[in-house]
């Protein structure tokens, strides 16, 4: 899912760069919602990885 996000995000550049801003701001949106899910499910894999092996 991180690869999917760094993906759009270059996309987002190369078309910014162009001059192409309604899909520089879609694929960056879409990259930005892409790294929060990320970020949400690595934090619930850590915590519930960690209660796991408490003893």
């Amino acid at each position: 899912m991180l690869n999917y996000s760094v993906t759009f995000f270059v996309i987002a550049i190369i078309a910014a760069l162009l001059g192409f801003t309604g899909i520089a701001g879609a694929a960056m949106d879409i990259a930005k919602i892409l790294f929060f899910v990320f970020l949400i499910l690595a934090i619930v894999m850590l915590v519930l990885g960690r209660k796991g092996t408490s003893v």
